[in-house]
C-alpha cells in the first residue's frame, strides 16, 4: 500500500511537478477572489486557494471526478470532517514534541500518540470509504478507497495493531513508580533509585483517608508520610531537576524496551503518517468546495459539468448563468442570464440603469471561469468555456495610495498593471472603472483601454453606466478593426415598467438613456418631489 505520492487535487507526480514549477498555473489572485465574494463560502484555513488553479484540463477533470462523487455520496465529506481533527491532533503532537525537550521516553511516547493516531485515522477512512466504494467513480477516491481498504485488511495492518497493543499495555497502564532512598547516619538522602514501575497509583497515607476508604491496614501502595508536594513551593530548576532525575530513571528501566520501540515508530510513524498531514490542506479543499456546491443544490440552483475547450478558442459560453454568491445571500430566486464570448465577439460593454445586475453578472462570468480552474462545477445549466491564463478585476474598490496619486491616477495606474501583464488567453473583468471623473474624461480613457483590449484579443467584460462609451462602439470598433482587433458588442440590463430591474441581460444596442430620472425618483429628487417638501 503506497500512498506517498496520492494527491486529490492532482492524478499523477508529473502533473502536480508541473503545478508547482508554475506551468500551468494561472494569475488569479486572492484579491481578485475576494472581489467575487468568494470568501464568504469557500475561506481556507490551511492554505490559500489561489493555490490551487489550474489551466491543465486533464487536472480540471480529475477534481470534478472527484467532486462528483462527494456530491453524490455524502458519507465520503462526513468521514472526511471526521478525519481532520485527527490529522490536526498529528500536527499538535508533532508541534509540541519540535518545542519540548523531554527526553528519549517522551519522545517515544509521543511517537507512540502518533501511532494510535494514524490507526483511528485508517479506522476512519475505511469505515467510511467501504460503504461507498462500489459508488465510487473518480480515480481520486477509488485509488484512495482500495488503498485504505487493503492496508485495513492487511497482515500489516493487524500486526501494527498487535504491537500496539502490546505496548499500550506496558505503557499506559503506568500510574505509579515506587522509589527507594538510603540514608547515612544523619538520615540525609545518600542514594536514591527507583524500586518498581506500578499499574496502580500510591494512596494516600492521611488517617482521614483511610477512614473514608475503611481500610487502616498498610500495602505496598499506601503511602505512610507525604514528601514535599511535587511541583509546590519549588524552584523551577528544582521542579526541572525533579523531573529529569524521575526521567532518567525511566528511561533506565525502559532503555530495553525503548529499543524494541525505536525499530517500530521508525517504521511506521514516518511513513504512513505523511501522506496524511500532506493531504490536510487538499481535503480542506474538497469538504469546503463540495459543502458550497451542496449549499447552491439545496437551494434549488442549477450546477453544471462544463465543457473544457481549448485554451486557444477564448471561448465561454454559458446557458442560465447566475452568481453563486448572491445566491446564497437572498431569499429570492436568482436571476439568470446567457452569456456568449466567441469567434463573433470577445468584449462586451454592459451598461443600464443602477442596482439593475450589472455588477452581479460581472462578478458571476468571472466566478464561473474561477470554479472551472478550480475543478469545480460552474453555476449555469450548462457551459463551454477556454481556460484562462489570467483573471484581471479592475473593481471601485481603490487602493493605498489613492491619496499620493488621487483616485483617478490610482484607478489609472492599477489598469497600466492589467496591460503590463494581459495575453490573448486573459480574462478581463472591469466593473465601473473610471467612475471617479467625469463622464466625458472616463468615456475618453475607457474608449482607449478598450480599443486596447480589442487589440490583444482577449476576453472582456466592461460594465459601466458610461452610457456614453456605449454610444461609442461603433467609432472603437471601426478604429479597432482597422488594426486586427477583436468586435467590441454590447450588453444592456434590463427594465420593466415603472422603473422596476429585471435583473435580465440581453444581447442588444443601448438605449441611450442614462436612467437618471429613474435614479432621481427612486431617492425622491425629482423636481415634484422636492417642492413638496416646501409647500
Amino acid at each position: 500500500m503506497d500512498l506517498t505520492n496520492f494527491s486529490l487535487l492532482y492524478p499523477d507526480v508529473e502533473t502536480q511537478r508541473a503545478h508547482l514549477s508554475g506551468v500551468g498555473t494561472p494569475d488569479i489572485d486572492m484579491h481578485v477572489l475576494d472581489e467575487f465574494g468568494l470568501f464568504d463560502f469557500l475561506d481556507l484555513k490551511n492554505s490559500r486557494l489561489s493555490d490551487y488553479f489550474t489551466s491543465d484540463p486533464a487536472v480540471m477533470k480529475y477534481r470534478m471526478d472527484a467532486f462528483d462523487d462527494m456530491l453524490k455520496n455524502p458519507i465520503i465529506s462526513k468521514t472526511l470532517n471526521r478525519l481532520i481533527p485527527i490529522i490536526s491532533d498529528i500536527f499538535e503532537l508533532r508541534r509540541l514534541e519540535e518545542d519540548s525537550d523531554g527526553g528519549e521516553t517522551t519522545s517515544y511516547l509521543s511517537s507512540l500518540t502518533e501511532i494510535e493516531l494514524y490507526i483511528s485515522s485508517v479506522e476512519t477512512l475505511h469505515s467510511g470509504l467501504a460503504q461507498v466504494r462500489h459508488n465510487l467513480k473518480s480515480r481520486a477516491f477509488t485509488t484512495l478507497a482500495d488503498r485504505i481498504i487493503e492496508l485495513a485488511e492487511s497482515d500489516y495492518y493487524m500486526e501494527l495493531n498487535e504491537k500496539l497493543n502490546a505496548l499500550t499495555a506496558r505503557v499506559r497502564d503506568i500510574k505509579s513508580i515506587t522509589i527507594g532512598v538510603n540514608l547515612d547516619a544523619q538520615l540525609r538522602p545518600a542514594e536514591a533509585g527507583v524500586l518498581s514501575i506500578n499499574p496502580e497509583p500510591f494512596r494516600s497515607g492521611d488517617v482521614l483517608e483511610k477512614i473514608l476508604r475503611m481500610n487502616f491496614k498498610y500495602d505496598e501502595y499506601t503511602c505512610i508520610a507525604n514528601l514535599v508536594p511535587f511541583g509546590k513551593k519549588q524552584t523551577e530548576n528544582q521542579k526541572m531537576a525533579l523531573q529529569l532525575a524521575f526521567n532518567s530513571a525511566i528511561n533506565e528501566v525502559y532503555k530495553s524496551s525503548l529499543r524494541s520501540w525505536k525499530k517500530i515508530v521508525q517504521e511506521y510513524v514516518l511513513s504512513n503518517t505523511d501522506f496524511l498531514l500532506n493531504l490536510m490542506p487538499e481535503i480542506e479543499f474538497f469538504v469546503k468546495g463540495t459543502a458550497f456546491m451542496q449549499k447552491l443544490l439545496d437551494r434549488g440552483c442549477k450546477l453544471c459539468r462544463p465543457d473544457i475547450a481549448p485554451a486557444g478558442e477564448r471561448v465561454f459560453v454559458a446557458k442560465d448563468l447566475y452568481n453563486p454568491c448572491v445566491a446564497l445571500k437572498i431569499e429570492d430566486k436568482i436571476v439568470s442570464n446567457d452569456a456568449e464570448f466567441d469567434d463573433r465577439s470577445r468584449i462586451f460593454v454592459l451598461t443600464g440603469p443602477n442596482r439593475g445586475g450589472k455588477s452581479v453578472h460581472t462578478c458571476a462570468v468571472g466566478l464561473a471561469q474561477a470554479m472551472m480552474q478550480l475543478g469545480m462545477f460552474v453555476p449555469a445549466e450548462s457551459a463551454r468555456i477556454s481556460p484562462a491564463d489570467a483573471i484581471f478585476t479592475h473593481f471601485t474598490t481603490g487602493a493605498d495610495d489613492t491619496i499620493d496619486k488621487g483616485r483617478l491616477g490610482e484607478e489609472c495606474s492599477r489598469m497600466r498593471d492589467i496591460f503590463d501583464k494581459v495575453t490573448p488567453l486573459s480574462f478581463v473583468l472591469l466593473d465601473e472603472s473610471f467612475s471617479s471623473t467625469g463622464a466625458y474624461e472616463a468615456a475618453y480613457i475607457a474608449a482607449e483601454v478598450l480599443a486596447a483590449f480589442s487589440r490583444v484579443q482577449c476576453r472582456c467584460l466592461f460594465s459601466t453606466h458610461l452610457h456614453e462609451l456605449a454610444a461609442r462602439i461603433d467609432e472603437i470598433n471601426a478604429r479597432a478593426k482597422a488594426d486586427g482587433g477583436s468586435f467590441i458588442d454590447t450588453l444592456v440590463a434590463g427594465i420593466e415598467g415603472e422603473g422596476k430591474r429585471s435583473f435580465k441581460i440581453y444581447r442588444a444596442k443601448p438605449t441611450g438613456k442614462s436612467y437618471a430620472r429613474d435614479i432621481a425618483e427612486k431617492y425622491g429628487l425629482t423636481y415634484e418631489e422636492i417642492i413638496k417638501r416646501f409647500v
